[in-house]
């Protein structure tokens, strides 16, 4: 393998601020991650991104080389034409920021596009990353969609090797196999070389999975706030308000009629209930969905997968 330390150049103002938190006396620093482009049902983890990076205070630490890593064939970038010329250029930007809460204590999050390729080598920049930067806790988050009722509280699923970081929710099932991702990668990695890592999974409604579900972000943002000690309030309250009007107009629409989705929410809603051993939204928790089975989330994924490159190609 060749260095990983060739896919990504450190910022020279953000790289010193950083480095000037990794001191003998510091617990260490929290790395969030999410990488666009894979399956995020709901755009669970996008919306966490979008709200984190547009709410509060944030320098460049490191940046990847897009030309790398992305593949511009499968995911062009957009260019901007107004009369006789191209005058601007969406670049894609994978980079590591450091940012604070809303009581200044700092934090990391890496984000932007999905590498295509080198995923090995990217693992080990981000493993370098952390060592350099002496975080203690890296955290990942996103959607997976699931045969779970809207009307009911969104489910969670920890993963990594600090999920008792989120008390009472377990697994799912012994073992699945399902499409990898450069973000279960460098989860794995991390672990295995004896670093803390944690990943949140939202249980996200298969019929809303393609659209932004910011229930999902919430719970996810909720979970990780309590595992990290973050204090993001700014973001919460966007994401409760986005989730109030996402819910109206679901209900409206189910309202005007839709038989076949009004029947789908309905045995979805017993399926549950049947599950959890209760009736009403009120005294159900989030961890008592519905089971599905190995075959059956693999499949899931699959169906997902397909509708996103189907509608993109």
């Amino acid at each position: 393998m060749q260095d990983p330390q060739s896919l990504y150049t450190w910022d020279p103002d953000g790289l010193p601020a950083a480095d000037a938190l990794n001191t003998r006396d510091s617990a260490g620093l929290t790395m969030l991650y999410h990488f666009e482009g894979y399956i995020d049902a709901g755009d669970t983890g996008d919306q966490i991104v979008e709200r984190l990076l547009d709410g509060l205070p944030r320098q460049t630490v490191a940046r990847f080389d897009a030309d790398r890593l992305i593949d511009y064939r499968a995911r062009r970038p957009l260019l901007t034409f107004e009369r006789d010329r191209w005058t601007a250029y969406d670049t894609p930007k994978l980079e590591l920021y450091l940012v604070r809460d809303a009581t200044a204590a700092p934090f990391l999050l890496l984000a932007g596009p999905e590498p295509d390729v080198e995923w090995e080598r990217f693992a080990a920049a981000v493993r370098q990353i952390v060592e350099r930067l002496g975080v203690r806790l890296s955290v990942n988050f996103h959607g997976i969609p699931m045969g779970v009722p809207h009307t009911r509280p969104v489910g969670i699923t920890p993963h990594g090797n600090r999920v008792d970081l989120v008390p009472g929710h377990g697994g799912l099932f012994e073992e699945a196999q399902v499409p990898g991702s450069a973000e279960a990668l460098v989860e794995f990695r991390l672990a295995q070389a004896g670093h803390d890592v944690l990943g949140v999974a939202a249980h996200v409604p298969h019929y809303l999975a393609r659209s932004p579900y910011p229930d999902a972000a919430l719970t996810v943002l909720e979970a990780v706030t309590a595992a990290t000690g973050l204090v993001l309030p700014g973001v919460a309250h966007a994401l409760r308000s986005e989730a109030h009007r996402t819910q109206a107009e679901i209900e409206r629409q189910l309202g005007q009629g839709d038989e076949e989705l009004v029947a789908l929410v309905q045995g979805l809603e017993h399926q549950y209930d049947a599950a959890a051993g209760g009736e009403t939204r009120g005294n159900l928790v989030a961890e008592a969905t519905p089971l599905p089975s190995a075959e059956e989330l693999a499949g899931e994924f699959e169906r997902f997968l397909a509708e996103r490159e189907g509608n993109d190609g």
